[in-house]
């Protein structure tokens, strides 16, 4: 590595459709639950299910969006989240693919002594599920059940930040879709987007995002 660059203080990943490809799983669940409730999802509604949290988009689909039930007839959020994740994890113990890239990258991080985070909107119950498949030990995992909020809020990323003792302007996330993009960017990381088919960056593009030393 040249010595004029900088390493990240920590290196925050995205896990659905960033590690794994999964975001095909998620929409296939939200889809369905939705057709249980009556409503049918199209490409206006990908940004406000695509790395979203579970809770986010059970309220969106008994919101007030167009197909959705009246009020009175709407199921309670609770019970349409659970719905959302027991079809979501179905779909994952079946299939999940590890995005091209992913292997080396984690490697090439897991060999050095850059710290590293997972920072995913999806519950604990799907991390757990999808872990052993990367196999690759984070130094902090931050999960929709972690924050008051979830991406695009800012305060997924400014918890991994905190807890890994790093200033977010030294950290860099990984990312894929615009929710996550717009958390990260909010809480003053570096960020580098994964492009659909181009698979992950190399530990060396994520060595390069950080300004250099005296620039």
């Amino acid at each position: 590595m040249p010595s004029d660059l900088a390493d990240p203080g920590a290196v925050l990943l995205d896990m659905d459709g960033t590690l794994v490809d999964t975001e095909g799983l998620w929409w296939q669940a939200a889809a369905a639950v939705a057709g249980s409730l009556g409503r049918l999802l199209g490409p206006a509604d990908v940004p406000h299910v695509h790395g979203r949290t579970v809770e986010d988009v059970a309220a969106y689909l008994v919101g007030d969006g167009p197909g959705a039930p009246a009020a009175a007839g709407r199921p309670r959020l609770p019970a349409v989240a659970r719905r959302l994740t027991d079809d979501f994890a179905g779909r994952v113990e079946r299939e999940v693919t590890v995005m091209p890239g992913a292997p080396e990258l984690l490697a090439g991080l897991a060999a050095t002594a850059i710290p590293t985070a997972l920072v995913t909107a999806s519950p604990r119950s799907i991390v757990e599920l999808v872990l052993p498949r990367l196999g690759h030990p984070f130094d902090l995992v931050i999960t929709n059940e972690d924050t008051a909020r979830g991406k695009p809020y800012p305060d997924p990323y400014l918890e991994a930040a905190r807890r890994l003792g790093v200033s977010p302007a030294r950290c860099v996330a990984v990312e894929d879709s615009p929710a996550g993009i717009a958390a990260a960017r909010a809480a003053g990381c570096r960020v580098l987007v994964v492009e659909p088919g181009n698979g992950l960056p190399t530990l060396d593009r994520v060595r390069e995002v950080l300004p250099r030393r005296g620039g």
